[in-house]
């Protein structure tokens, strides 16, 4: 489902802060409803011509989601995972790491950070990442505080939605906010750091590639669990990831897949390996953009590693593939 919000503390060129969220979580009775697609059509348009194809190139693909389903009810609450976006991205470029952990028993909320993001509001208005004034990772933080504030207003029972569309029955009983995880894509991944720096509500920081650059930078102690997925803004070719590694003191562990790039943790693998043909991408051109990391393999990374990582720091489940490495996946190193 969509969450259309409003931060009224904050403003951008004088205005309100407008947010569009999505809420990803276990369903039930799904074939009653529409699926919902990676993300709308004329965000997806800009998207494409951003990347220097034609904005009629490809149709954004369907999700395993549908609108609107109910909450699948359960004896406990779920855990509640939120994800923040790379800079000039959306709040679907990782819903393969979203759909995993739904799957499993997550509720997870992704956000688009208003113009650093390719969104389209219910009024049919569609906006695009500006340069002007550029977002900032403090920034991304800030919003993904506010919707933790607003997943409070949902487990209290109320709606936070500012166009007042109805929220899926059973939603907000489903919430369990006292179990908080976050992740995040580049400088989402370095949002995340910043907000556990400032909010203790989120228990579990997982960033994927995340430059650490910032002002101020994420350098405050952490004492708890942190996993960084690295690729390109590695501790040994990056000063400042390096710089927040010395700064956790609690659990933390550096893992790496061979032949990711900075896309690799992301939908992006899979959907520009599938676009290349119809673009006519040479085999070098694909791997400048994804590497030589298996679009196949990297799913199977991104679904296995996230949910073992939050299923142990949120729900005290080890499944032990966060031990050492693993004859099941190969490429994947552990750092020291």
């Amino acid at each position: 489902m969509q969450l259309h919000l409003v931060d009224r503390s904050r403003s951008y060129q004088g205005q309100a802060r407008e947010l569009m969220a999505s809420v990803w979580y276990p369903a039930h009775d799904t074939w009653r409803y529409p699926p919902a697609p990676w993300m709308e059509a004329a965000p997806f348009r800009l998207l494409l011509e951003s990347a220097d194809f034609e904005p009629d190139a490809a149709l954004a693909p369907f999700t395993t989601g549908h609108i609107g389903a109910p909450v699948r009810r359960t004896r406990e609450r779920m855990p509640v995972v939120v994800f923040s976006h790379a800079a000039h991205d959306h709040r679907s470029e990782n819903t393969v790491v979203v759909q995993e952990l739904a799957s499993h028993g997550y509720v997870v909320v992704t956000v688009d950070h208003t113009y650093d993001a390719f969104s389209e509001f219910p009024d049919g208005r569609v906006i695009a990442p500006v340069e002007d004034p550029v977002m900032l990772p403090p920034d991304f933080a800030r919003d993904i505080k506010f919707i933790i504030d607003q997943l409070e207003v949902m487990a209290a029972g109320h709606n936070p939605d500012v166009d007042r569309r109805p929220l899926p029955a059973g939603l907000g009983a489903a919430l369990d906010l006292r179990h908080i995880g976050m992740f995040g894509h580049s400088k989402g991944g370095t949002a995340t750091a910043l907000l556990m720096a400032e909010d203790r509500r989120v228990r579990a920081g997982l960033i994927m590639d995340g430059p650490m650059e910032s002002a101020p930078p994420p350098l405050t102690d952490l004492d708890r669990p942190v996993m960084l997925m690295t690729a390109v803004f590695t501790r040994a070719d990056a000063p400042p990831v390096a710089a927040f590694w010395e700064h956790l003191h609690g659990w933390r562990l550096n893992i790496q897949a061979d032949g990711a790039l900075h896309p690799s943790y992301s939908d992006y693998q899979v959907l520009i390996a599938q676009i290349a043909p119809i673009v006519g991408l040479s085999t070098e051109d694909l791997q400048s953009w994804i590497g030589t990391l298996d679009p196949g393999r990297s799913v199977k990374i991104q679904q296995a590693y996230p949910l073992a990582f939050f299923d142990l720091h949120l729900r005290h489940r080890n499944g032990y593939l966060l031990d050492g490495p693993s004859r099941t996946f190969p490429e994947v190193k552990f750092l020291p």
